[in-house]
């Protein structure tokens, strides 16, 4: 794996890491956050522009981390 992608990696479980974080302790103090979001998807979609482009994988992603995100707090 070159330095790129494990830095590349790394600053995605970190960011992951943190907006879980940060979307566990706002929708606890003030419940909303998630269906708010969820709310937003259908602008959501990927940048590339080229063949790899799938807007739909991009808002599965988010979809996912919306129901882990629910999932923690359900705990």
């Amino acid at each position: 794996m070159t330095d790129s992608a494990v830095l590349t990696r790394q600053r995605e479980i970190a960011v992951e890491h943190v907006l879980f974080k940060l979307i566990e302790h706002v929708e606890r103090n003030q419940p909303g956050l998630l269906s708010f979001i969820e709310d937003s998807l259908d602008h959501l979609g990927d940048r590339a522009h080229d063949d790899s482009k799938d807007d739909e994988a991009v808002r599965d992603v988010a979809r996912r981390m919306l129901a882990g995100a629910r999932h923690e707090l359900d705990k």
